[in-house]
């Protein structure tokens, strides 16, 4: 300490020393382990884009198998069996298309009937009608669920052999979206026999073709309950990969949330947090149940919504599950389907744009597509809320980095997430790094 007079002493020293430092560290132990686990991903789960990766080409980084796709198509296993060509992706595009030509066929008819900008439209219309004759699935789910029901076995056997044949053509021909793969029926034990049967037909005819197990196959598992549930389908991996002559820790798999039991256990626990974490790092995303969650909790059909409140305290619960991981989120589906005359169209293309604009707000960047015109709304919303938050984000990021006054003063935590942003506008198609003067490299690093 200083002497009375106020000098300051001219070597101060640390009152602690190392063994109090020790004592503090060993006290501190569980919560370091917990920050450990949350802060890194498991042992071969996916986590995101090596710097290495960047690039300016968007959509084509697919390749690499590290994007979060926008959206997820849902398609029964029988009409994807009917397609042996596998042309299942550009037919959607092709109807998308055909859905703006009928009924909004100018960038001012489409702004009317979404209730989007003018000049937000007119700046997206371009990469819209582009995007739908390029890619107009980014992820495709060969439904063998509720989209395709229960029927008889050999019936099931039979549609998921020509379902996977039909992805297999896709491949061999170019088409096949840069993520696709199955929905199995649930662990659930009326149904885990049956779909752990279906999937391994499938993966029998796609790991015996020619170009192997598709690079971004995954498989979704519905009505999840149970920890116990995911583990078992981890097991049920490891085997299938044994059997099938693939690299350990290949398949992996999404959880969907939709029974309240995986947000909410009867101990009081959130469940899906142990849900996320569970499966041996196989677990690649949460995939949000809109109308079977809601209507597990009584809410009538005409209120079930993806903004019911109940529905959005789930989300909430999911995104606090997974902060921090690798863990993906994806929002739910509008069954309001943009079909009939124009008036119904535009009604719900408007309704699915809104629904798309505000599950982005939210940070869910992904969701699910039930119908080739949903695809407009999709696109349109998506890439308009990337083009029009991409400015403001470049700005800041570019006096972030260059250490330039600016009227906003952020965080290297607000950095990154304003990195990922672009980031994401860029691999969907949105917008280029180069647009706004960014360099994708150091994106990477900051994001």
């Amino acid at each position: 300490m200083g002497d009375v007079n106020g000098d300051a002493d001219p070597d101060p020293r640390p009152g602690l020393d190392a063994g109090d430092l020790a004592a503090i560290d060993a006290i501190a132990a569980p919560a370091d382990a917990m920050l450990s686990a949350v802060g890194a991903p498991a042992a071969g789960a996916p986590g995101e884009s090596d710097p290495g990766d960047a690039d300016e080409s968007g959509p084509d980084r697919s390749e690499s198998g590290r994007r979060q796709p926008v959206h997820t198509v849902y398609v029964p296993a029988d009409r994807a069996a009917a397609d042996p060509e596998g042309r299942l992706a550009p037919t959607w595009g092709a109807a998308a298309r055909s859905a703006i030509d009928a009924h909004a066929p100018t960038p001012l008819a489409l702004a009317g009937a979404t209730g989007m900008r003018l000049d937000v439209v007119e700046s997206v219309w371009p990469r819209l009608v582009d995007k739908l004759a390029h890619e107009p699935v980014e992820d495709l789910r060969v439904d063998l669920e509720d989209g395709y029901g229960t029927r008889p076995d050999d019936i099931e056997d039979r549609d998921a052999v020509g379902s996977a044949r039909a992805l297999v053509a896709a491949g061999m021909s170019g088409v096949a979206p840069p993520y696709l793969g199955y929905r199995v029926k649930s662990m659930e034990p009326t149904t885990r026999r049956r779909g752990l049967r279906s999937l391994d037909l499938a993966l029998g005819v796609l790991c015996g073709s020619d170009a192997g197990l598709p690079e971004g196959f995954v498989v979704t598992l519905p009505k999840v309950s149970a920890v116990a549930q995911v583990d078992a389908m981890a097991e049920a991996c490891t085997r299938l990969e044994v059997r099938h002559g693939l690299p350990s820790g290949r398949l992996r798999f999404e959880v969907q949330v939709e029974m309240p039991q995986a947000v909410l256990g009867p101990d009081g626990v959130a469940t899906v947090a142990r849900i996320a974490r569970a499966g041996d790092g196989r677990v690649l995303g949460l995939h949000f149940g809109t109308y079977d969650y809601t209507a597990a909790l009584g809410v009538a059909g005409p209120w079930q919504s993806l903004e019911h409140p109940a529905a959005d305290h789930a989300k909430a619960v999911m995104q606090l599950a997974v902060a921090g991981t690798a863990v993906r989120l994806a929002d739910g589906s509008s069954n309001v389907l943009p079909v009939g005359d124009r008036t119904s169209v535009h009604a719900a293309w408007r309704l699915h744009a809104r629904l798309v604009q505000r599950a982005l707000e939210r940070g869910f960047y992904q969701g699910w597509d039930l119908h080739p015109a949903q695809l407009v709304s999709r696109f349109l919303a998506t890439y308009g809320f990337f083009r029009t938050g991409a400015e403001s984000a470049a700005e800041r990021l570019r006096a972030y980095l260059g250490g330039a006054d600016s009227a906003t003063l952020d965080e290297p935590a607000t950095a990154g997430a304003l990195a990922g942003f672009v980031l994401r506008g860029v691999d969907c198609g949105a917008v280029t790094p180069a647009e706004f003067g960014l360099d994708p490299t150091e994106l990477r690093r900051l994001a």
